[in-house]
């Protein structure tokens, strides 16, 4: 028996009595359906509204017993269109919490239709839509790569975010919230909650080898407002040029050259930045990431320690990322450039990588003449980061949590290290792995014969549900093809999937000759 009963139902009347027959949801009207079919016809409605954006991942239906009220038809009907759905992934019973879309389909980068990489004939093609990994990105290309949904995410960046210690954090507010007097919720200082840059100062000391007086510390909203203010900063000064590690971060120089005139490449080689090649740029400022290089992994040696604080002595200017910097496996932990030359060295840090990118958390530290001016740079902007999250933070660090959390964090991101490793020596035997030893990222770089562009690579394995990073988006001078896999927010199981899908991209790239 049909339980649903579309036959049997009086659609010209609305069950209050009114004569309506439609819902304010979607514009639904039960009188447009084809007789004996409103189970079909309010499925494919549905799916319409989630195909089109109408009904975003997240958005809550109406309970079906009140839509079908409004559309005069039998519950049933509204149930077996939500089952039929559901079935197929696009809603998801929440209980109490109703019925939500779960999934938004998204029309991913279409592979090659005729090129090295185009689909086997017996596979169904990818919807055609814009191609996001272009080989010259704009600055739009990072919000484009974050709002495109994929099966696998191996974008690199994200740290474990399920691993987010909820517990403490709202234990910690709690306790910051039964303090607090009615005053603290007025306007901050600038720099930051007092409370939070004595613990960064604390946390640095610690940690990082760098000793700084609290008031020497500035809050700012992750790394990139850091770049941003020192931007501005630098420009007052007269300083328009700050060279970059090549390869290095797309993101970063970005940042830079949104407010300088020049960015120039200096490469970067199995001991770091080559401090020869910087000296011959004439640049006066340089941007690095000397703990764990991004995107090689390569960690500054000692040598090019000594020649990089040279040149800074000499009349120079480092700004030092300290990127990945507590997440180390396989070495022993260095010092901070900061704590060896403070006057000469702008020190970066941020909470993105050791708890979560959404507090848009992290501290700055530059030498006494430039401290004004990125102030006012800070004050300008917005003056002065939320206090509320701020003072959370210097209670976890301040009571040992933080720490207690990056332990936990290492010893689960060097399962999935080794496991991103096994992968990649399994499925992907001609890619060389660099970077293993600390962060949460690897660099893969493929024979120079690959028969296509690390773009093209990745414009397919996003097709197949892959997401990934071009090495090529990072370098300006000549480099190797590569990809940039970041492992930290995947299963073992997931990364394996998707090293598995990279891998059979890479045969089928290796089987016909290389583009010139």
């Amino acid at each position: 028996m049909n339980r649903s009963k579309e036959s049997g139902v009086d659609r010209s009347k609305h069950v209050g009595g009114s004569g309506e027959t439609g819902a304010d949801f979607l514009q639904l009207d039960a009188a447009d359906a084809p007789p004996g079919g409103l189970t079909d016809w309010l499925a494919r409605r549905l799916r319409e509204a989630v195909a089109d954006g109408r009904l975003p991942a997240g958005s809550r239906l109406p309970a079906s017993r009140v839509l079908a009220a409004e559309l005069g038809v039998s519950r049933g009907v509204v149930t077996d269109a939500y089952r039929r759905l559901a079935e197929s992934g696009q809603l998801a019973g929440r209980g109490r919490g109703g019925t939500v879309v779960a999934l938004t389909p998204a029309q991913p980068p279409a592979a090659p239709q005729d090129g090295p990489l185009a689909a086997p004939q017996d596979v169904p093609s990818p919807r055609p839509a814009p191609v996001l990994f272009r080989a010259d990105p704009g600055p739009e290309v990072f919000d484009h790569l974050r709002g495109t949904p994929a099966r696998i995410d191996l974008t690199p960046g994200l740290p474990d975010l399920a691993a987010f210690p909820r517990a403490a954090w709202l234990r910690a507010e709690r306790a910051v919230l039964d303090g607090l007097a009615a005053h603290d919720l007025g306007y901050g200082d600038v720099r930051g909650a007092p409370a939070l840059r004595q613990a960064v100062a604390h946390w640095l000391a610690r940690n990082r080898g760098v000793r700084a007086d609290p008031d020497e510390v500035l809050v700012v909203a992750g790394t990139a407002q850091a770049l941003a203010l020192l931007g501005r900063a630098l420009e007052r000064a007269g300083i328009t040029e700050v060279a970059v590690e090549d390869p290095g971060s797309l993101g970063a120089r970005q940042h830079l050259a949104h407010w300088l005139a020049a960015t120039p490449p200096v490469p970067v080689d199995a001991e770091g930045i080559r401090v020869d090649a910087l000296r011959a740029t004439g640049a006066p400022a340089v941007l690095l990431t000397p703990a764990h290089q991004y995107p090689t992994g390569v960690v500054l040696s000692g040598e090019r320690r000594r020649e990089l604080l040279g040149w800074a002595a000499e009349g120079g200017l480092v700004i030092e990322d300290d990127y990945d910097a507590e997440h180390r496996y396989d070495r022993p932990p260095l010092p901070a450039l900061r704590a060896e030359l403070p006057d000469r060295v702008c020190y970066a840090g941020s909470i993105s990588k050791l708890l979560a990118p959404a507090l848009r958390t992290g501290w700055l530290l530059v030498p006494p003449r430039l401290h004004d001016a990125v102030l006012d740079a800070k004050r300008f902007a917005d003056l002065g980061n939320p206090v509320l999250p701020q003072l959370v933070l210097a209670r976890l660090m301040e009571s040992g949590e933080l720490e207690r959390h990056l332990r936990l964090l290492r010893r689960r991101h060097r399962r999935r290290r080794d496991a991103v490793i096994a992968a990649v020596r399994t499925h992907l035997p001609t890619a060389t792995v660099h970077g293993a030893a600390a962060g949460l990222h690897l660099m893969l770089t493929l024979p120079e014969e690959l028969g296509c562009s690390d773009t093209e690579l990745a414009t397919a394995a996003l097709a197949r549900g892959v997401k990934t990073q071009p090495l090529s988006w990072h370098a300006r001078l000549p480099y190797p093809p590569g990809l940039v896999l970041g492992y930290a927010a995947r299963s073992p199981g997931e990364i394996a999937e998707g090293a598995a899908v990279l891998g059979e991209l890479v045969r089928r790239a290796g089987r016909r000759p290389a583009a010139r």
